[in-house]
C-alpha cells in the first residue's frame, strides 16, 4: 500500500501525512523511509543497546572492581589448599598468544593480524549490505541478529550455573566489596556502563525513533528496553561469574587472579564453559557467532544513526538515488581503515585508548551535560513534556520531568568534575601502564569529541544574520510546525508547579 495513501487511523480520525511518509518529496528528493511495523523497531533497538556490552562490558566491569575482596574470601575459603602464582588457562594462552600475539605495550604495535584484518573486512562487508537499503532492509536482518544471542546466552547459563565453584563466583557476584563504594573509579565505571549499554547521547536511539510515526509511544518504549537491557546485563553477570567459580577452583587461585581483568574476560570465560558442553565444536561455532551478530547489531545500527543524520542535514544531496549507498560505503571503508590499527599486535592497548577515553567516559559525560541543560533550561522541560503528551496521548509521570530540570543535570556534572578530580591514568590488566605519550592521545580522542559542542555552537552564531539576540532567539525557539501548548497566548494554570516550570523557558518569545 502506497504510504502517502496512510492518513486515516483505526479510529477513523484523520490524521495530517508527514512528509517523512511520502515516496518523493517536491523538490525530487526520494522519502525518508519509515518502520514497516513496531517490533522491527524494537528488536533494532533491542540489538543496539543489548550487545557487547551487556555480555562483556558489565561483567567486566563488574570483575575489574571485585577489588581485593575477593582475595580476601578466596583467603578465608578453607577449600582452596594450592596457590599457583603462575598458573593460567589454556584459553587465556589461545586468546593473548595466537588470537591476538599481544606486545610489551602500544609502543610496539607490531605486524598486522591479518586472520582479524579479514574478519574485520567481513563484518564491514555483511554491515553494509545489511542497512544500504536503510530501515527497510535493517528491520528484516535484525529478527535473526537480535533474538539468536538469547538462545546461546540461556545455553551458556545453564552451562556454568552446572559446574562445580559456580556459587563462589555467583556469590563473589552478588556480594560485592562494599568498601569500593569509596571509589570515584567505581561510580565513574558504574556511570559510563549506563550511557554506553543503553547507548545514550550517541543518537542511536533518536535515529532509530524518528523513523517511527509520530503518535508512536515512546514513553512505554523507552521503559520496556530498559528493563530488557538490564536484565540482560543481570543475567549474563550470572554466566560469566558462574564460569570464574569453576575457573577458581579448578586452577586453585582466587577469583580475581583467575583472569586478568581486561576486554578480552568475556573471551576467556565463555569458551571455558563451551569445551565443556557435549559436541563442544559445534557449540563453539554457535558461541563465536552470537558473538558476531552481538557486534553486527550495534555496528550497523551505529553506522545508520551516524548517515540518518549527514542525509538529514543534507537531504538534496544525499537523499538521491543510489547517493544513500554511496555514503554508506564511504563510512564503512572509512571506518575499516581506522579500525585496522587495533589489530596490530599492539592492537589491544589501542582498543582500550579509545573504550576509556573516546567511546565512553568523560565525554560521554559532557554530551550528555549538554543535552540535559538544552532540553530542560533551554527548550523547555514544560514544552518538552507538552511534546510528548501531543505524541503518545497522556502525560508522563511528573517525576521525569523534575529530573530533566535538576536530577540528571546535577548528576551528570557531579559525576564529571568528580572524574577529573579523582582522573587515574590507563592501565591494561592492572600491570601494564600507558607511557604519557599514549595518555596523552587518549585525552585528544576525547576532546575530539567534546569540542564539537562549543565549535558548532560559534560556527551557528556567526553565520546566522541579526543582531546578537535575535541570532539566540533563532537557535532556542522550536520549529512553527511542532505542536506546541497555549501557543494562541492562553494563559496557563498560575500554580506553583507551573511557575516552576516557566523558569526553564527561553527568555526570549518564540
Amino acid at each position: 500500500m502506497d504510504s502517502r495513501l496512510s492518513g486515516i487511523t483505526s479510529n477513523g480520525e484523520t490524521k495530517p501525512v508527514y512528509p517523512v511518509m511520502e515516496k518523493e518529496e517536491e523538490d525530487g528528493t526520494l522519502e525518508r523511509g519509515h518502520w514497516n511495523n513496531k517490533m522491527e523497531f524494537v528488536l533494532s533497538v533491542a540489538g543496539e543497546i543489548i550487545g557487547l556490552g551487556n555480555v562483556w562490558r558489565f561483567p567486566y566491569l563488574c570483575y575489574k572492581n571485585g577489588g581485593e575482596h575477593c582475595v580476601e574470601f578466596q583467603r578465608t575459603n578453607g577449600s582452596l589448599n594450592v596457590t599457583s602464582e603462575n598458573a593460567t588457562s589454556p584459553v587465556i594462552e589461545f586468546w593473548e598468544r595466537r588470537v591476538l600475539k599481544i606486545s610489551d605495550g602500544i609502543q610496539h604495535l607490531g605486524a598486522l593480524r591479518w586472520e582479524l584484518a579479514l574478519c574485520l573486512l567481513l563484518a564491514w562487508v555483511i554491515c553494509y549490505f545489511c542497512i544500504w537499503k536503510g530501515v527497510k532492509s535493517t528491520g528484516k536482518v535484525v529478527y535473526f541478529t537480535a533474538t539468536f544471542p538469547y538462545l546461546m546466552l540461556v545455553v551458556l547459563l545453564i552451562r556454568g550455573v552446572t559446574l562445580p565453584g559456580a556459587a563462589q563466583g555467583i556469590r563473589f557476584y552478588l556480594y560485592p566489596n562494599l568498601t569500593r563504594l569509596w571509589d570515584p573509579q567505581v561510580w565513574m565505571d558504574a556511570g559510563t556502563q549506563i550511557f554506553f549499554s543503553f547507548a545514550i547521547c550517541l543518537g542511536c536511539l533518536t535515529a532509530l525513533g524518528s523513523y517511527n510515526k509520530y503518535n508512536n509511544n515512546c514513553y512505554r518504549d523507552c521503559i520496556a528496553l530498559c528493563f530488557l537491557n538490564s536484565g540482560t546485563s543481570f543475567v549474563a553477570g550470572f554466566a560469566i561469574f558462574s564460569i570464574l567459580g569453576f575457573m577458581s577452583q579448578e586452577q586453585g587461585v582466587p577469583i580475581s587472579e583467575v583472569a586478568e581483568s581486561g576486554p578480552g574476560l568475556a573471551f576467556i570465560a565463555y569458551p571455558r564453559a563451551v569445551v565443556m558442553l557435549p559436541f563442544s565444536p559445534l557449540w563453539a561455532c554457535c558461541f563465536f557467532f552470537m558473538v558476531v551478530l552481538l557486534g553486527l547489531d550495534s555496528q550497523f545500527v551505529c553506522v545508520e544513526s551516524l548517515v540518518t543524520a549527514l542525509v538529514d542535514m543534507y537531504p538534496r544531496v544525499f537523499r538521491k538515488k543510489n547517493q544513500r549507498e554511496v555514503l554508506i560505503l564511504a563510512v564503512s571503508v572509512i571506518s575499516f581503515l581506522v579500525g585496522l590499527v587495533m589489530l596490530t599486535e599492539g592492537g589491544m592497548y589501542v582498543f582500550q585508548l579509545f573504550d576509556y577515553y573516546a567511546a565512553s567516559g568523560m565525554c560521554l559525560l559532557f554530551v550528555a551535560i549538554f543535552e540535559s541543560l538544552c532540553v530542560a533550561w533551554v527548550y523547555g522541560a514544560g514544552r518538552f513534556y507538552d511534546n510528548i503528551e501531543d505524541m503518545i496521548g497522556y502525560r508522563p509521570w511528573p517525576l521525569i520531568k523534575y529530573c530533566w530540570i535538576f536530577l540528571t543535570p546535577a548528576v551528570c556534572t557531579a559525576t564529571f568534575l568528580f572524574s577529573l578530580v579523582k582522573y587515574t591514568p590507563l592501565t591494561y590488566n592492572k600491570k601494564y601502564t600507558y607511557p604519557w605519550w599514549g595518555d596523552a592521545l587518549g585525552w585528544l580522542l576525547a576532546l575530539s569529541s567534546m569540542v564539537c559542542i562549543p565549535a558548532w555552537s560559534f560556527y551557528k552564531l556567526s553565520t546566522l544574520k541579526g543582531s546578537f539576540r535575535e541570532r539566540i532567539r533563532q537557535l532556542v525557539c522550536p520549529a512553527e510546525d511542532l505542536p506546541q501548548k497555549n501557543r494562541a497566548g492562553l494563559p496557563a494554570p498560575a500554580t506553583p508547579r507551573a511557575s516552576l516550570l516557566r523558569l526553564t523557558e527561553p527568555e526570549s518569545q518564540c
